[in-house]
């Protein structure tokens, strides 16, 4: 059986796939969640796993070794530094795939990748903005 042996080629050459894999696994470490379609999100998940895996020891071998992918100094600073702690406990299963639905033009199915422990940003002026107005028009 051929199961899982090899990889989507995603329609592109192997430059074109090698330089796309590398600037989606940059943006989802700087990020933390992008937004792709469901091809894209299978292919690229599966760099960012090992990437993930190999800076939870943070030596210079792995880092080496990670920063040939990589060429974002502070994205591999921050995977070594914040993520790769941050994932010390887990045996696996960095990131998840949530499904948005079709995308308008072609109806490709779009996805948003992210690290499992990813928060929602909270801006408490915008919070605080929007109580302020629902407080404002509860008067009136």
């Amino acid at each position: 059986m051929n199961h899982m042996k090899g990889f989507n080629p995603l329609s592109r050459t192997s430059a074109h796939r090698r330089a796309m894999s590398r600037n989606m696994v940059t943006s989802l470490l700087r990020y933390e969640r992008v937004t792709t379609t469901k091809a894209k999100a299978l292919e690229v998940r599966k760099a960012a796993e090992k990437f993930i895996t190999r800076a939870k020891v943070d030596s210079v071998h792995n880092r080496r070794i990670v920063a040939k992918f990589i060429a974002d100094e502070k994205v591999l600073n921050k995977l070594f530094t914040d993520i790769g702690p941050r994932m010390k406990e887990r045996k696996g299963g960095y990131t998840r795939i949530l499904k948005m639905g079709f995308r308008q033009g072609d109806a490709a199915d779009v996805v948003i990748l992210e690290l499992v422990d990813y928060k929602l940003p909270e801006n408490e002026d915008a919070v605080s903005a929007k109580a302020d107005k629902k407080a404002e028009s509860v008067k009136e």
